[in-house]
């Protein structure tokens, strides 16, 4: 039923590779950010945008994060955005230069790029002029200076399922996870998340990524919990890659889902058959707020006649705290200071914060899945400091 393991057979999971291994690693972005806005005049900010890359799927992500962007500012009551469109295609080098000529031509801030090597180029060529770049990035590896990531990150979500796990009772905690960079990076942070709330490394299984070595992993992973001492699985792996043949083999090797919890690092309801397999009945994962997604997706559609790209809602965001800051009268509308407020921003997600590392919090729901279907078992905050923050 699921002959490869592919990782460019999911689009999110593709983007997370592309996001987070094109980075330049020899350079960091440095300085806080000036941020002065004029009060009562249209604010300048730039939106650079993977278009001219010569790829089909880059073209349709630019578009859609320009009229994400579109949306956001027509939601703005009172303020003024004179938003100014860049196309840096895939190239850092391309991206440094874009970001440097928008702050040539009067930008006070800068929205994205996506990739994380063009997000790192253009934070690093507008550092020293005090602008700040809110990239659609999700590594935080790249964070820090005057760069903020506003993409979804693996420590986020890790943080609310551990907590909730936790609080549940499923202190005991196996890591399973591929050997990829993205695996790497999301069983570190589950590694990371389930010890800060309190529970328990009952282990790890790794694995390379192939059909054959997930095989040769499910009796060992199976083994470990037939053992004792394991209330949940971690997996990182998502239903474009190894997630399948886990949630099919590890029932038929004795694991019962029903007294291990399946735990996701990522989302488990796309595709949709994803929600039929036999291991994920019951489990736990994170999404967004699912009422304020779907909202902003039937707008989307409304406004230009499709469904926007599943990152497009950061560009609306980036405009949404923008708007708010400039609405709230600070002088210093775009500074590090105020791009992190403790209280954060309403996005088209649910609530979000920037932090001063340059990293993001997200407020998320804990979803269960019931018979193929999704049931929110914990709601997303509406507020910084409620449940799973």
């Amino acid at each position: 039923m699921f002959a490869t393991l592919r990782s460019t057979r999911n689009p999110l999971l593709r983007l997370f590779i592309l996001m987070t291994t094109l980075w330049l690693a020899a350079c960091q972005p440095m300085g806080s950010g000036g941020g002065n806005v004029n009060a009562g005049a249209a604010v300048p900010v730039a939106l650079l945008v993977p278009s001219g890359s010569g790829e089909t799927n880059d073209e349709l992500l630019a578009s859609s994060l320009r009229q994400a962007a579109q949306l956001a500012i027509s939601d703005l009551n009172g303020v003024k955005i004179d938003l100014r469109v860049y196309n840096t295609g895939s190239s850092p080098e391309l991206a440094a230069q874009m970001a440097s000529k928008a702050v040539d031509e009067g930008a006070k801030i800068i929205l994205g790029p996506v990739y994380s090597g063009s997000a790192n180029a253009a934070a690093v060529a507008v550092a020293s002029r005090g602008v700040n770049v809110l990239a659609f990035s999700n590594n935080t590896d790249i964070a820090g200076g005057n760069l903020f990531v506003l993409g979804p990150t693996f420590p986020n979500t890790a943080n609310r399922m551990a907590s909730f796990a936790v609080a549940q009772g499923k202190r005991r905690v196996l890591v399973v996870s591929e050997q990829t960079l993205a695996g790497e990076v999301g069983a570190a942070a589950i590694k990371t998340a389930v010890t800060r709330f309190g529970g328990e490394i009952a282990g790890e299984v790794s694995f390379p990524y192939s059909q054959t070595d997930v095989a040769s992993a499910v009796p060992k992973i199976a083994s470990r919990v037939n053992a004792g001492g394991v209330d949940a699985l971690f997996l990182t792996s998502d239903a474009g890659g190894a997630l399948p043949m886990l949630a099919q083999m590890l029932p038929e090797q004795g694991v019962n889902p029903a007294v291990t919890k399946f735990i996701g690092l990522t989302r488990w309801d796309t595709p949709p058959a994803a929600m039929a397999l036999p291991g994920l009945q019951g489990g736990w994962f994170a999404l967004p707020d699912p009422s304020l997604n779907e909202r902003f997706r039937q707008r989307y559609f409304t406004a230009y006649g499709g469904a926007p790209h599943p990152i497009a809602g950061l560009a609306y965001d980036g405009i949404a705290a923008i708007g708010a800051l400039v609405k709230a009268g600070r002088a210093d509308a775009l500074s590090r200071d105020a791009l992190t407020q403790p209280s954060g921003f309403v996005g088209v997600n649910g609530i979000f914060r920037l932090r001063p590392d340059g990293t993001n919090e997200r407020g998320l729901a804990v979803a269960e899945i019931r018979d193929g279907q999704v049931r929110v078992i914990d709601a997303a905050p509406r507020s910084f400091g409620g449940p799973g923050l």
